[in-house]
Order: structure tokens, then C-alpha cells, then sequence
């Protein structure tokens, strides 16, 4: 007969070990070995053992008992690890407790989840958009209760009604009694033995549906909205679940966004720059006029407060940030390049002139 491993070599410790080696250990495997982190499709199984392995040795009494009759104590060895657990936590294992009786047939629906697709102004001001989904609804044949009409479920033929089944197994200590969920009407004490036509027994069918989004102002890429209740449908009688809408917007061609703050580049001539200008540039609600001051560098950032992003579901707005960027004259007239000529003359910048250097800011 195959031994089972010894809850001290699970846990990496000796048998002298201190119940705060044995905390460190069970720490250490646990993190390496937990399934949110490890992808290994048997750690599950190993975290598990590990668990168990440490429910049983951290706790005195039961560390005592195993050492006295566990395996590598002298006695004669367990079958597998499953026995025990079931000697010490009774039936099902590790965390299986005590028997609990027949489960209830009710259960809330599952989540589910839909992309949509906004525009930049849709995610700006917010829209209503009618997504299309697929989900489960309670049948309407049998009103969710999964037995053809005019006949009920009945108490489990095979469980009695009790939504368990006890076997026997024998070890060490003698026989040990377990319990599992009764696999035929899955722990709810209930079968069907006239199933519905139109669901065949399940309670629920599925059908396609419309549900209306109401998305706010401010929303950005990424983001997610929930939908109370317009999940799938509970089973017997439970309540439905969620839907979870994934928000996807589409980039901008003239703004670009930081949280609820734009920013945006604005073209103005040589001339422009130099002598000032009235100017009006397309917002986000709209033209929107723009000043700029006579002498006006390339780079310089004009800040319009409040012409921004709405914030989600509060009041305010981001702002706008206009760069402007001065751009050079190309394929000049003779009348163009005589007047800038002359220009350049009057300012002392000719092209034989002195250049001035200035230090980097960087």
C-alpha cells in the first residue's frame, strides 16, 4: 500500500520544528504555490495540501494525535493524504466540516460582461446606448422551477432528501465515516423527475436581449460600468446576476487627453505671433476664441480653465491646454521675400549677421 507523504515533509520542516517554523514554512508555499500566482495547473492541488497540511500541525492537539498515530510515527501509514484529513475534519476532506444538510436550490445568477464602443465626444457628455446580449431568463414554461407543469421536484431517490451520501473507509483507527454532496440532485435534497420540455429541468433558457446603458459624462477608455441585475437569471428563484460594460473610446484627431484635463496645438503665422491676434479654434463644446499676445513664442501654453472633460458623476471640469507653435513661411512670393528681406534689414538680422547661443535648459 502506497504511504502517504508526512505533513512535516509537505510543509519542508522537521519534526522539532517550532510552531513558528511551521508558520514561516506554511507562508512561504503558500505565496509560492497559490493559484492566483502560479499558473502551474497543479498548484491548486499543492496549495491545498499545504493548507491542510498546516491546519493540522498548528494546532496542538491535533499535531499531538498525529504524531502519536500519523504517518512516520511508528504506526501503520495512511492510504493517501485524503485519509487524513477526513480522520482529523471529518467528511470531504480538507475543510469539508461537518454534514450541513441539503443545499438550497437557489442560487444567484452568473455575471456577464459586454465591450462598447464610444466616440470621444460620446465619452466626454455621456450617452444612452442600447447593447445587445445574450443571457440566461427563467423559463416561462415552468416558471424557473425546472419540473414540466402540473408536476413538482420530489426528495432525492437516492439521498433520501438529505442532499448527502455517506460511505465507509477503513484505516488505522478503524472505520471512518464520510460524507459527500449527493452527485444526483448536486446536495439539494430535491430531483426532477419530469423535467420541463423547454429548459429540460435547468429552470432557465437562453435568449437575447437589450439592455440600455445609461453612461456618464467624463467616462475614458477603460473603464468599467456595472448594471444591477441585468446579469443571467438566478436558479430557483435566486437573484439574477450583473452585467459589466467595458468601455472602449475612441481616440481624438484634434485633442488629446490626460485624466480629465485636453490638450491641443495651435497653428498661428510669423506675423501673428509677432504682432498678436484675435483667433477662435474648434473646443470640445464648439469654437472657442483664443488670444494671442503680440511677441508670442513657439511653445508657449495657453491654459483655457474649464473647457476640459467633465468629471464622472461629480461636478467640474478638466481644463484645455493650447500650444502654440509658430510656423515658418514656405515657398515664398518675390513680394513676400523683399518685405521680410527689408525686415531683417531694419532688425539687423541679416543672413551674414551675428547669431545669439543660449545655454539648454536640460
Amino acid at each position: 500500500m502506497a504511504r502517504a507523504r508526512d505533513l512535516y515533509e509537505v510543509l519542508g520542516v522537521g519534526r522539532d520544528a517550532t510552531d513558528d517554523d511551521i508558520r514561516k514554512a506554511y507562508r512561504r508555499l503558500a505565496r509560492e504555490h497559490h493559484p492566483d500566482v502560479n499558473g502551474d495547473p497543479a498548484a491548486e492541488e499543492r496549495f491545498k495540501e499545504v493548507a491542510g497540511a498546516y491546519e493540522i500541525l498548528s494546532d496542538p492537539d491535533r499535531r499531538a494525535r498525529y504524531d502519536a498515530y500519523g504517518d512516520g510515527a511508528g504506526g501503520q501509514p495512511f492510504s493517501d493524504i485524503t485519509d487524513i484529513f477526513e480522520m482529523f475534519f471529518g467528511g470531504g476532506g480538507f475543510g469539508g466540516g461537518r454534514s450541513r444538510g441539503p443545499r438550497s436550490r437557489r442560487r444567484r445568477g452568473e455575471d456577464l460582461a459586454v465591450a462598447a464602443r464610444l466616440g470621444f465626444g460620446e465619452a466626454a457628455f455621456g450617452v444612452r446606448r442600447d447593447l445587445e446580449i445574450e443571457r440566461l431568463t427563467t423559463c416561462d414554461r415552468c416558471a424557473g422551477e425546472g419540473a414540466e407543469p402540473g408536476t413538482s421536484p420530489i426528495a432525492c431517490r437516492t439521498c433520501g432528501g438529505t442532499g448527502e451520501v455517506q460511505s465507509v473507509r477503513r484505516s488505522v483507527f478503524g472505520a471512518l465515516m464520510t460524507t459527500q454532496p449527493c452527485t444526483t440532485c448536486r446536495g439539494t435534497g430535491q430531483e426532477i423527475p419530469d423535467p420541463c420540455t423547454v429548459c429540460l429541468g435547468e429552470g432557465r433558457v437562453r435568449q437575447a436581449a437589450t439592455v440600455t446603458a445609461e453612461i456618464p459624462a467624463g467616462v475614458s477608455d477603460g473603464m468599467e460600468l456595472r448594471i444591477g441585475g441585468s446579469g443571467n437569471a438566478g436558479a430557483g428563484g435566486g437573484a439574477p446576476g450583473d452585467l459589466f460594460v467595458r468601455l472602449q473610446v475612441e481616440e481624438s484627431d484634434r485633442f488629446e487627453r490626460r485624466g480629465q484635463d485636453l490638450f491641443t496645438v495651435l497653428d498661428v503665422t510669423v506675423a501673428q505671433a509677432a504682432l498678436g491676434a484675435k483667433l477662435t479654434i474648434e473646443g470640445l463644446d464648439g469654437p472657442e476664441p483664443v488670444k494671442i499676445e503680440a511677441g508670442t513664442d513657439s511653445g508657449t501654453i495657453l491654459k483655457m480653465k474649464g473647457k476640459g472633460v467633465p468629471n464622472v458623476q461629480r461636478r467640474g471640469r478638466g481644463d484645455l491646454f493650447v500650444t502654440v507653435h509658430v510656423t515658418t513661411p514656405q515657398d515664398l512670393g518675390r513680394e513676400e521675400r523683399k518685405l521680410l528681406e527689408r525686415l531683417a534689414e531694419l532688425r539687423g538680422e541679416a543672413d551674414d549677421g551675428p547669431g545669439t547661443l543660449r545655454r539648454p535648459s536640460y
